[in-house]
């Protein structure tokens, strides 16, 4: 058995688009193509992995499991080739981290200030986005690593602990809650309460916290992006949860924070690289020069602690 990177890249893209037209035009081949890779594909295995009518396209249960590897067959292979091609242009020079928007504002800005004063000939590419999305820019080689939270754990990638980024509660100025020095998750969970979208990491984790002290919490709003949450707490419309390295995020509108307590709630930012992989010399070096400001105690934002 011996199917080509052509015959899963062509699997992948059509299951992914659920259509051969969409799929086609996405790979800038004909459909007559893709359609013939996908049965190749479809005959090597001995196996239905795709069942198509005049509209649509599903996966048969051989096809999920076929995508899962396809997936993995791809994303390896794309990952070694952007390595074997930064070392041939010589691109060591380019340190590529994927990170979440908190920690590439708040956190990285004087580690790479401080690396670069060392390397200035180096170069930095920061990737932020959300806890997928990053996790998936180390996987398909984007990232040499990336600065994120502790999610799913997977065979494929290896997590160093970084830091500790306590919740804490956000609230308008003249909140019932503000006059207190620290505030309960039962306390929060009794005010209407303002929520980042559900594909975020803080998200998932303020959830799991209601959930520990069984108060599950309806949000009476929620938004994709933490400036939007800040801006209805600003304007009275409730409160929130956030840890403290994405308070800087907020926006300029009134609120205060509180610490949150039972349970005290930390995220966990970690280094994360792929298994068995050494990361190119200048992200190594970046990575020694982390090491050495957490060493050192540097300075951190006031609920942040190294790990």
């Amino acid at each position: 058995m011996d199917a080509t990177l052509r015959q899963l890249s062509a699997f992948a893209a059509v299951a992914r688009a659920a259509s051969f037209t969409a799929a086609a035009a996405e790979l800038h081949v004909s459909q007559s193509s893709l359609s013939r890779a996908v049965a190749d594909l479809e005959r090597l295995l001995g196996a239905q992995l795709l069942e198509r009518d005049t509209r649509n396209v599903q996966l048969t249960a051989a096809g999920v499991e076929a995508l899962r590897i396809a997936d993995q067959i791809v994303n390896a292979h794309r990952a070694g080739m952007k390595e074997l091609q930064r070392f041939l242009l010589g691109e060591s020079g380019t340190v590529a981290v994927a990170t979440l928007p908190s920690v590439a504002a708040v956190l990285l800005p004087r580690v790479i200030s401080g690396f670069r004063r060392e390397r200035p000939q180096v170069a930095m590419r920061i990737m932020d986005g959300l806890e997928r999305s990053v996790l998936d820019r180390v996987l398909a080689g984007d990232a040499d690593f990336a600065i994120t939270t502790f999610g799913e754990t997977s065979g494929q990638l290896e997590h160093r602990p970084l830091a500790r980024d306590r919740f804490v509660a956000v609230l308008p100025p003249e909140h019932t809650l503000a006059g207190q020095d620290e505030v309960s998750w039962e306390e929060l969970a009794a005010h209407p309460y303002l929520a980042v979208g559900r594909d975020s990491s803080v998200r998932r984790l303020a959830d799991a916290a209601f959930a520990q002290i069984d108060a599950p919490v309806a949000p009476s709003a929620e938004a994709g992006n933490v400036a939007t949450v800040g801006g209805l707490v600003a304007a009275g419309l409730g409160v929130s949860a956030m840890p403290a390295l994405v308070l800087p995020l907020l926006g300029s509108g009134p609120f205060v924070s509180r610490p949150l307590v039972r349970p005290v709630v930390h995220r966990r930012l970690d280094v994360v690289m792929r298994a068995r992989r050494t990361v190119p010399l200048a992200a190594h070096r970046f990575l020694e020069t982390l090491d050495g400001l957490r060493e050192e105690g540097g300075q951190l934002p006031e609920g942040v602690r190294w790990a």
